[in-house]
This record gives structure tokens, C-alpha cells and sequence, in this order.
């Protein structure tokens, strides 16, 4: 038998029931041989739009729809009823991508731009979630379309342009399987870099600083920088070290972040090329249970100016992220790196989301998401974790 599909629409002021009439009023279409086939709702602000597809046989026209209506008390008080012939799209979760968007403030002006772009690689969006107003403003679509080059293409250059924090990502149900996040320390998780913190305790604060940035920048390799500016703290009592860890600063949101994804059953971890001595205390403080960091030699009582273990640079940062997930049990696809510098770059390029949080330019390209906003806890948007989510204990 030829079948028709109808989009069956009612909206007006929200009130108790009305769904239960819609359904009851399709329902007795499903003993014709009628079935839905999907269901979408929103509610902004007590005004309501409900929305079922209905796919029915030839026989059955919109005008024995609208009677079913009318006689369940839907059309009253201010709610109407449409309905309207629709072709039936075809299903397929390779078709989707999440876009998601971040600002301090998201304007009309920006989400038009989007939009345009999203309808310029012929692509539409099914739905709009607000994951939060504050304090950020972020939201999640889910787009349908063929070409995903041409969407990608499109809404990361109009981001670029009107100052738009964007990821696109595949849609389902892998985004809520579980996750490995592995975050940098310094200038990621710490509002601090630990070596200058160290150099300052040392009196070389201006030397370690000036290494620090060059390798930063990419202008010296980690390696060789990093053993140069412990060079510069030979001679510095151990004890040195809890003096600089009780100065250590977390980013704004950090600790939101972790609890957030500790409930939720992601696995946080840290690798950092800052050191063990300094970061392993306070992780632990945190409940963070996975870390890799540098060691410094410590021989009787005081620094050495050397390191007691292999660097950890930039390889080493990718092949920690490795050997976590093996740990955790999870794919690649299936984590997230957070980092700030030239040193992140491997594993923000391994991890299935690699995050840039305020990063040199340099990093931003090796990085499937730049977040420019300064709480840390905008990670969790990216993985579709919404503000009522965080906040609920």
C-alpha cells in the first residue's frame, strides 16, 4: 500500500496534557495503520512547539488527521494545529555533524552568518540545543548534510571571522561512551608555568622566563630548553618545591572540569612537561589518578640541575596519551587533549578532540577546536555536557 507521511505540528502556550491528547488523537490513527515515526519538542519560556511525524496509508488524508484533532481538547486556549505533507528523510548517523558554538555573548548577527554557511554546503540544521547562557554562551546543532568538506569549510572560516569559538564533530552515541580528557599543566589546568615559579624561588627568574617563552613559541626544542632552565636550579633546597606548589594557581573553571567528569564517569589525566615533585601532590588533592610529568634529581637535599628520567617533550606527551587510553580501555577516537603550547601539538593532533585553550596561532592549526574564552571548564560544551548538567550534584 502507498504510504504518506505528514508532519503533524502544534504550538502555542504550554499547558498541562497537551501532549498526552496529541498522542491519544494519533493513536487511534495507528490502529488504522498509521505509525509515528519521530517526535521533537521544545518549550522556551512556557511557549510550546511539539512536533510528530506521522506516516499513515493512502486513505488516510490530513482532513481525517485535523478531525482526530478536533476531538481530543488540543486547539483551545490559544494552541494550534498544523499539518503538512512531508517527504520522508532518509536516516543515517554518517549524515550528521555536530556544530557547537562559543562565545562570551552569541549575537543574531553571528548565528545568521552560521547559518548561511551551514546552507551554503547545502546542508540544514534538525536541531538547536542551548547548553549554556553563562559563563559562557554555547550552542550545540545538529546538522544534516552530504558534504561534510563544504560544511566543515564553511562554518570554520565564518567562526574565524566573527570571533566564534567553533568544533564540528560526528553525531552519536559514542560522544556519551566513555572518555579519556588528558590536559596539559602549565597554562592549561595551572594558571602558572611550574618552571618559572621554580626559577623565581631560585633568583633566575628572568632567565628561565626567556627559555620558557622561546619554547613556547616553538623556537627551541623542548627538550634541550627544559634542560637548560633545570640547569639554572642546581643548588635549590627540595624543599624549595612545596613552597612553589603551595603558590600554584588553578584556571578558572579547572576544578568544576574535573569534578564534572569524574561524576560523569570520564577519566581525567594530566601530562605535563613540568614535574613530578611539584604536580603529583596536588593531583592527588584532585583525585586525578593518571600523570606524567618530569622528575628532577634530588640529591641530598637539593636539586642538582638535572633531570632523573627521560624528558617529557612533545613525543612524549602523544606517547603518554597512548598508553593512558590502553590504560583506561578507550580508543583514541575516544579522547580529548587540552593544551596551550608547541609542546602539545603531537598529542592535540593524536587525540580523537584535540582542544587548543588560548594557544599560540601556531597550535590553533594542529587543533580541531581554538577555545578563546578563559574558563576551563568550556571543555565540557565540546563534549556536549550542558550548563544544567554541571551544576547538578
Amino acid at each position: 500500500m502507498e504510504r504518506t507521511t505528514y508532519l503533524v505540528t502544534v504550538s502555542g502556550p504550554d499547558r498541562v496534557g497537551v501532549g498526552a491528547e496529541l498522542f491519544a488523537a494519533l493513536g487511534g490513527l495507528a490502529s488504522q495503520g498509521g505509525h509515528i515515526t519521530d517526535v521533537a519538542q521544545i518549550t522556551i519560556r512556557g511557549a510550546l512547539v511539539l512536533c510528530a511525524e506521522l506516516t499513515v496509508g493512502s486513505d488516510i488524508g490530513p482532513e481525517v488527521i485535523r478531525a482526530a484533532l478536533a476531538q481530543r481538547d488540543i486547539v483551545a486556549r490559544g494552541i494550534t494545529a498544523t499539518v503538512e505533507t512531508v517527504l520522508p528523510v532518509e536516516s543515517g548517523e554518517g549524515r550528521r555533524l555536530l556544530v557547537t558554538l562559543l562565545a562570551p555573548n552569541i549575537s543574531a548577527e553571528q548565528l545568521e552568518k552560521v547559518f548561511r554557511a551551514i546552507a551554503a554546503s547545502g546542508s540544514t540544521c534538525e536541531r538547536i540545543v542551548h547548553l549554556a547562557s553563562y559563563p559562557v554562551d554555547c550552542y550545540e546543532l545538529v546538522v544534516l548534510g552530504s558534504d561534510h568538506v563544504a560544511l566543515r569549510e564553511g562554518v570554520t572560516a565564518v567562526a574565524k571571522l566573527c570571533g566564534l569559538d567553533l568544533a564540528v564533530q560526528r553525531a552519536g552515541l559514542h560522544r556519551r561512551a566513555k572518555h579519556l580528557v588528558v590536559m596539559d599543566a602549565d597554562s592549561t589546568l595551572l594558571q602558572d608555568e611550574v618552571i618559572d615559579l621554580l626559577g623565581d624561588a631560585c633568583g633566575c627568574a628572568d632567565e628561565v622566563s626567556a627559555i620558557t617563552e622561546a619554547a613556547m613559541n616553538g623556537e627551541i626544542d623542548f627538550a634541550e630548553s627544559l634542560r637548560r632552565r633545570v640547569a639554572l636550579l642546581e643548588g635549590m633546597p627540595a624543599s624549595a618545591l612545596d613552597d612553589v606548589r603551595a603558590r600554584l594557581r588553578l584556571t578558572p573553571g579547572a576544578k568544576t572540569l574535573l569534578r564534572t567528569l569524574q561524576r560523569l564517569g570520564y577519566v581525567p589525566a594530566v601530562v605535563s612537561g613540568g614535574f613530578v615533585e611539584v604536580l603529583g601532590p596536588l593531583m592527588a588533592e584532585l583525585d586525578v589518578h593518571y600523570l606524567e610529568a618530569n622528575c628532577l634529581e634530588i640529591v641530598d637535599g637539593k636539586l642538582t640541575g638535572r633531570l632523573c628520567a627521560e624528558v617529557i617533550d612533545r613525543a612524549g606527551k602523544a606517547r603518554a596519551l597512548e598508553r593512558f587510553a590502553r590504560e583506561v580501555g578507550v580508543p583514541l577516537e575516544q579522547t580529548v587533549a587540552v593544551g596551550d603550547g608547541a609542546n602539545d601539538i603531537d598529542m592535540l593532533s593524536l587525540a580523537g578532540l584535540g582542544i587548543a585553550f588560548n594557544a599560540k596561532p601556531a597550535v590553533q592549526e594542529h587543533a580541531n577546536v581554538a577555545l578563546s574564552v578563559p574558563y576551563l571548564d568550556a571543555v565540557l560544551y565540546f563534549l556536549g555536557i550542558s550548563r544544567e548538567e554541571i551544576e547538578t550534584e
